[in-house]
C-alpha cells in the first residue's frame, strides 16, 4: 500500500494579500504561518496548479483545482505523513 503525498504549500506574503478572500477558505494555521494542504500539484507551467478539497453551497466536499501564477509560491513541502511537519488536515 503506497503512502499519501501531502504538499504544503506557502504563498508570498504579497500573495496572500493579492488573493485575499479567495485563498482564505483554504487557508490552514501552522507553526510555519498560513499554508494550504494539497493532494496534487503542477508547477510545470505559468500557472502553478494545485489540487485543494473545499465545500460546495451545501457544506458538502468537493475537489476543486485553484492555479495562481507561480511566481506567487514561496515554498511547497512534501510529506508522506503530515503529522510530522504538524499540518493540519482538517
Amino acid at each position: 500500500m503506497s503512502e499519501l503525498t501531502v504538499y504544503a504549500i506557502y504563498f508570498q506574503p504579497q500573495a496572500l494579500d493579492t488573493l485575499g478572500d479567495t485563498i482564505k477558505p483554504y487557508l490552514l494555521d501552522g507553526p510555519a504561518g498560513p499554508h494550504v494542504l494539497s493532494s496534487e500539484i503542477d508547477a510545470g507551467g505559468p500557472l502553478f496548479e494545485m489540487s485543494l478539497m473545499g465545500k460546495d453551497a451545501a457544506g458538502k466536499p468537493v475537489e476543486v483545482e485553484v492555479m495562481v501564477p507561480l511566481s506567487m509560491i514561496r515554498i511547497v513541502i512534501a510529506a508522506k505523513n503530515e503529522e510530522f511537519f504538524g499540518f493540519a488536515t482538517t
